[in-house]
């Protein structure tokens, strides 16, 4: 009896195509914003990093998971809304956007509360996208820093990404030891700046220095 299942490579070829039709609305959504490093690159290159983290070191191969992390900042940093995704992109996509949505109304110090508080409950596939997203974060920070970031204020930021990671484990464990990798580079390169004559505080440098990734 002859099969009416897709053959592989148009399945591999819709779903590129999904990806794509992500990655237009996305680049659309973005287009006016720039990343806060001190390159100030395009907006859309970090949620692009983020999709091919995912695929490429995680082997991630879902088709809706990587539209959901080329969109996963489009409700919270542009006037798209949760219908908006819906519409194009189905429930599925929406609802992993929202689990990793920020609620830009509060406080910055709030909303990094409860991205600590709420990483546990997030789903497993919200929860790779959360990694890679902060996997990305620390390569920016580690080298092209947002200008006017001094020293302590990077090195805080590693310890909330660390933070909020922890509520993530269980999730992927090739991407918890990239984000443990590429936590050590970050903290390496903060050591090296603080060791050429910029002065860390005594706070800061604890932080620093402790709870290294094994």
């Amino acid at each position: 009896m002859t099969s009416l299942a897709s053959p592989p490579i148009f399945g591999a070829m819709e779903s590129s195509l999904e990806i794509l039709r992500a990655l237009h609305f996305a680049a659309d959504k973005h287009r006016k914003q720039r990343r806060k490093g001190a390159d100030r690159d395009p907006y859309i290159n970090h949620p692009i990093a983020v999709a091919e983290v995912l695929a490429r070191e995680a082997g991630v191969r879902s088709a809706k998971l990587l539209q959901a992390a080329v969109l996963h900042d489009t409700i919270e940093d542009t006037e798209t809304t949760p219908e908006e995704l819906e519409r194009h992109f189905g429930r599925r996509v929406r609802r992993l956007v929202e689990e990793v949505t920020d609620d830009k109304k509060l406080p910055s110090a709030e909303r990094k509360r409860l991205q600590i508080e709420h990483a546990p409950k997030l789903s497993k596939q919200a929860r790779r996208i959360k990694l890679a997203d902060k996997i990305c974060n620390l390569r920016d920070l580690a080298h092209t820093p947002p200008k006017g970031w001094n020293l302590e204020r990077r090195i805080r930021y590693l310890e909330w990404s660390r933070q909020v990671v922890a509520g993530c484990r269980g999730a992927s464990p090739k991407l918890e030891r990239l984000f443990d990798r590429t936590l050590r580079v970050a903290r390496a390169a903060i050591d090296r700046e603080s060791g050429g004559g910029h002065e860390v505080p005594a706070a800061a440098r604890g932080t620093l220095r402790r709870r290294r990734p094994a």
